[in-house]
């Protein structure tokens, strides 16, 4: 296999990292005012995800550094084209990163409540950004002889893209709900688990309408078994979760997530970003740094990777306890 290919695929993981585990931290925040009744609900609902939701945003920096590196002229042609959702989502995360911080520095119930919806509103767009950015890249995008994005902000807003957008924040809707009902136990856990299932159909609609449609319109042949994965594995998630078993169910959901992440970037492949001319389509060849640097990326990934993947593996392991409401202080927030 050669370096960029590799690189490609390498990138493909880190995205499916990212969507895994920040998907379940974007649907806690979005199920935060329906499944939190109380204050003290609401604390509980953030504990879930109190020790890990910062270690979970790694991968979105790790993925973007290695596109940077490994791919410079995708890099600049997707941060300067995508500039206003891209630049919509950094604020949403770092408007929702300030909120979990400070949701807690003061005992009040409005400085509270607005932080709560200061999470909210930064779990919503990425949550609906992330799919139709993903679902414009595979479309194709219009692009010039020098790979300058020349469409507009509007031009992206296709039926496919948001399509693509409803289907993301269902995706993490569910994933978040089922991995509230996996965290905590009593009311929370069973209305967590409530909303679950009610999330199943939708969820499983939605994903299933935007992955055909990218299979059929945009996709390649050897991409129909994941599809096929994609949709037992939703269906896997939609039964565990009427068995009350949030453990299967929530590991489904990861792998469903995954699949959709594999579907897309099978779709794009040899294209790292297609364009509606496809002789100015940026591809694995034609956007790739040197080999001397993807060589030196290849050796650096080896010797750090399995550190950082041990050390994330163990903070889950150390945090794997259910919260309940009855042991928060009232006077102390989600960490």
């Amino acid at each position: 296999m050669e370096l960029n290919t590799l690189w490609f695929c390498l990138i493909a993981v880190l995205w499916t990292g990212y969507l895994v585990l920040e998907g379940f931290d974007f649907g806690v925040g979005m199920w935060l005012s329906v499944l939190g009744k109380t204050p003290a609900e609401r604390r509980a609902v953030l504990r879930t995800i109190g020790p890990v939701w910062d270690g979970n945003e790694v991968w979105l920096l790790t993925a973007g550094g290695a596109t940077f590196a490994a791919f410079p002229e995708w890099y600049a042609t997707l941060f300067s084209g995508f500039y206003l959702p891209l630049f919509l989502i950094l604020v949403a995360l770092i408007v929702r990163g300030v909120g979990l911080e400070f949701r807690s520095k003061l005992d009040s119930p409005t400085w509270q409540r607005r932080w709560e919806q200061a999470i909210q509103v930064g779990s919503w767009i990425p949550a609906l950004l992330w799919g139709v950015a993903f679902a414009n890249i595979v479309r194709g995008v219009p692009l010039d002889a020098k790979h300058q994005f020349t469409g507009t902000f509007l031009g992206l807003l296709s039926p496919f893209a948001l399509l693509g957008g409803l289907a993301t924040t269902l995706l993490f809707l569910s994933h978040g709900a089922v991995f509230i009902a996996l965290k905590t136990q009593g009311e929370l856990r069973a209305r967590a688990l409530g909303w679950a299932r009610r999330m199943a159909l939708p969820t499983l609609a939605v994903s299933g309408a935007f992955g055909l449609w990218t299979q059929v319109s945009y996709s390649v042949a050897w991409t129909w078994p994941v599809l096929g994965f994609v949709a037992l594995a939703l269906g896997a998630a939609a039964l565990s979760v009427w068995k009350e078993r949030e453990g299967w169910s929530f590991t489904f959901s990861c792998l469903a997530i995954a699949g959709v992440v594999v579907l897309l970037f099978g779709s794009l492949f040899p294209d790292v970003m297609p364009a509606l001319e496809p002789a100015h389509s940026l591809t694995v060849q034609n956007a790739s740094s040197t080999p001397y640097t993807l060589r030196i990326m290849t050796y650096v990934a080896v010797a750090l990777v399995p550190f950082v993947l041990a050390y994330q593996g163990w903070t889950y392991w150390v945090f794997r306890q259910r919260v309940t409401v009855d042991e928060l202080n009232p006077a102390l927030g989600e960490g």
